[in-house]
């Protein structure tokens, strides 16, 4: 026997390390082909399985969700256009009472008027009376100032303009 060598190289030795390859690699095969690939497989297919029903629990819940986000955008807009429509009846009430006040104020604003336009007249009408009475009187003391004399009654009214009655 020779030593030294490497056994893999020593062609005597390739049958019975063939033998034991092939052994191994039989045992290997079976034990891949019946316990190791249906574990994984197995694994893989459940694993699968629950992926699948996880993303169809996923969209069903984002359908859901969807569905509720559309009902709730409809709601808003039904009590936004609710909303609107209860302010604008409520300026139009709140509009026609005003104009409703506005009339009755304009009413007793054009009484008051025509009262102190009535207050008015009456005292235009006394003071146009005096005042013809004082540009005699005045007329009277220029003439005396002016020139030393005194003017009669008779002349004052004929130098006094007409009334006019306005």
């Amino acid at each position: 026997m020779q030593s030294g060598g490497l056994p893999q190289f020593d062609l005597a030795q390739w049958p019975g390390q063939i033998v034991w390859a092939l052994g191994v690699f039989f045992v290997l095969y079976l034990l891949f082909t019946f316990v190791f690939v249906p574990r994984v497989s197995a694994a893989i297919e459940h694993r699968e399985d629950k992926i699948g029903g996880d993303i169809g629990d996923a969209r069903r819940l984002r359908d859901e969700a969807q569905a509720e986000a559309d009902k709730a955008v409809a709601e808003m807009e039904e009590a936004r256009a609710r909303a609107h429509r209860v302010a604008g009846e409520a300026r139009a009430a709140a509009k026609a009472q005003a104009d409703a006040r506005q009339a009755e104020e304009d009413v007793k604003l054009a009484a008051v008027l025509a009262e102190a336009e009535g207050r008015i007249a009456v005292a235009r009408g006394a003071a146009m009376t005096h005042v013809r009475a004082i540009a005699a009187d005045t007329a009277a003391a220029m003439v005396e100032r002016l020139t030393g004399l005194t003017a009669s009654p008779g002349e004052l009214e004929n130098a006094l303009p007409a009334e006019t009655g306005s």
